[in-house]
């Protein structure tokens, strides 16, 4: 697995490539909560170039999400294909997490969600 930080917008993004399983998904999750942390209202987190995702990988993004979540950081996916995006949608997860097809969309929608937000 590789990961590949960029920043779309005016949001960080981080695109992960390769297999998420018990072999990297502790790697990954320490990444997404080091970005959630860094004072972010919003990561974008691309999943398009993602061929495999243990039940491993979906515990990183969901303690990722709420770490993000603790500290202010909405977490968005985008780019789930195939068995990745069928194994989102039987878990259940595509109701936990914001998901969109792009990242172009996913920063609409954080954009939607900080603009609705209370003020702190």
């Amino acid at each position: 697995m590789d990961m590949v930080a960029t920043q779309w917008h005016e949001f960080p993004a981080i695109e992960v490539r390769g297999r998420i399983d018990s072999s990297t998904a502790s790697d990954l999750q320490e990444r997404l909560c080091a970005l959630v942390r860094g004072g972010q209202a919003g990561l974008i987190v691309d999943l398009s170039q993602v061929a495999y995702l243990s039940s491993a990988g979906f515990r990183a993004l969901l303690v990722a999400a709420k770490a993000g979540e603790d500290g202010g950081c909405h977490l968005a996916l985008c780019g789930l294909n195939g068995e990745v995006r069928r194994l989102f949608t039987i878990g259940g997860f595509d109701e936990v997490f914001l998901i969109q097809s792009s990242r172009e969309d996913c920063a609409l929608q954080l954009r939607a969600r900080l603009a609705a937000a209370p003020p702190q």
